[in-house]
């Protein structure tokens, strides 16, 4: 199959869902990505797919248990991997991993006493963090000769200059690792790949990685400087479910005045917030754009509203704004949302091309636009590959 002899597995779990990409471990190139969905929902049944060249063989069998959980879809997409593509051996599996603290600030092998470290940082990544340990548990215990790397969403951001990460608070909590990490590194580190492959001078740089989780990253000469979510990914621009940024006097109101208790409020911010919360429909920007309801309508335009807004911050950060790239679901499939955010940024020079924004195309932007607009679409598996064969040397 292409040439390969053995494969590099590349994992990114999310709350329902379990991503997965193969690739050559010589050469890296592509062999078959796809992935369980619908993991542990209510409603439908975990549902495995594929595409690509291994394709057709992954699928040729079962697929996971409807009810599997995140190790199991693992144990199934692993012993898979082993009976239907016998020939290529898996050389290691990458992982995503949102959170790395103040400690990992670059991919690292695993062994059980990192495990244990990045199950400390559960708390920080509710969220997230609890369904990316759950492979790698569950590997460490069926394969623990199997190599595995764990990459961090928040190592791109260590460049960040000290003031961009401290927050205003009594100095001791700095020093407890209290800090404005950021998220989506994977990505960010990705789109910054990206340019430097399409040859665009590095300069000022916002990256919108807008998907149900959504961020937005200034670059200086590609390289991180400031970001909008912070000690967690419930911080910055409001997202499907998460509120995003929120004055903290509410949050005491909510607990002190009107009784909530802190579940009630992680429940809130977490999950019943956002585009869900404030269009009472969806927390999917595609049903809100197909909905004749004055409250999707005002969800979408609180979204953009506050993306534009973030963007002004970023800039001023970068004293200034040459390019600003649009990333992950939301930014590279909704011309509509990448023209409602551009509609607020003319004051930094931005024109769109309504015409290329309409059709997708990678430049957005108009001839006449003092900074360029540009859709990327992102791929954090590859990064997490190009990270397993750098720190193992695998061939």
């Amino acid at each position: 199959m292409s040439g390969a002899s053995a494969v590099l597995l590349a994992l990114n779990a999310g709350s329902s869902s379990l991503k997965f990409a193969l690739y050559d471990a010589a050469t890296r190139a592509p062999l078959c990505r796809g992935g369980v969905t619908a993991i542990k929902e209510k409603d439908r049944p975990a549902h495995f797919s594929a595409k690509g060249e291994a394709a057709t063989a992954l699928m040729a069998g079962e697929g996971p248990s409807p009810d599997t959980d995140h190790e199991g879809a693992a144990r199934w997409l692993i012993a898979a991997i082993g009976e239907r593509l016998a020939e290529l051996p898996l050389a290691a599996v990458g992982h995503r991993v949102v959170h790395g603290g103040a400690e990992f600030d670059r991919p690292v092998l695993v062994t059980p006493d990192i495990l244990r470290r990045l199950e400390a940082l559960s708390p920080l990544a509710p969220s997230h963090q609890p369904h990316n340990l759950a492979p790698i548990r569950s590997l460490l215990d069926s394969a623990p000769r199997l190599p595995q790397i764990a990459c961090f969403d928040t190592a791109f951001h260590r460049t960040q200059p000290r003031l961009a990460q401290l927050f205003p608070l009594p100095r001791e909590f700095a020093e407890r690792g209290v800090l404005r990490y950021g998220f989506h590194g994977l990505s960010y580190q990705f789109i910054a790949q990206e340019l430097r492959r399409l040859e665009r001078a590095p300069g000022r740089t916002i990256v919108a990685h807008l998907g149900h989780g959504a961020s937005l990253c200034a670059m200086r000469d590609l390289e991180s400087v400031a970001t909008t979510m912070g000690f967690t990914a419930l911080d910055g621009l409001m997202m499907g479910t998460r509120s995003g940024a929120i004055d903290p006097g509410l949050l005491l109101h909510l607990v002190m005045q009107e009784g909530y208790s802190p579940k009630e409020v992680h429940a809130l911010l977490y999950e019943r917030s956002g585009l869900l919360g404030v269009s009472e429909i969806s927390d999917d920007l595609r049903a809100l754009e197909a909905s004749a309801s004055p409250a999707a309508e005002e969800a979408m335009a609180l979204f953009a509203y506050r993306a534009a807004r973030e963007i002004g911050s970023l800039a001023s950060a970068l004293n200034g704004l040459d390019r600003l790239v649009f990333t992950a679901g939301v930014g590279e499939n909704s011309p509509s949302m990448r023209a409602r955010i551009c509609a607020y940024l003319g004051f930094l020079g931005l024109a769109l091309d309504d015409a290329a924004n309409a059709a997708n195309a990678q430049v957005i932007s108009a001839p006449s636009s003092r900074v360029e607009t540009l859709v990327l679409p992102t791929n954090e598996e590859a990064v997490i590959a190009e990270a397993a064969q750098a720190l193992l040397g695998v061939h």
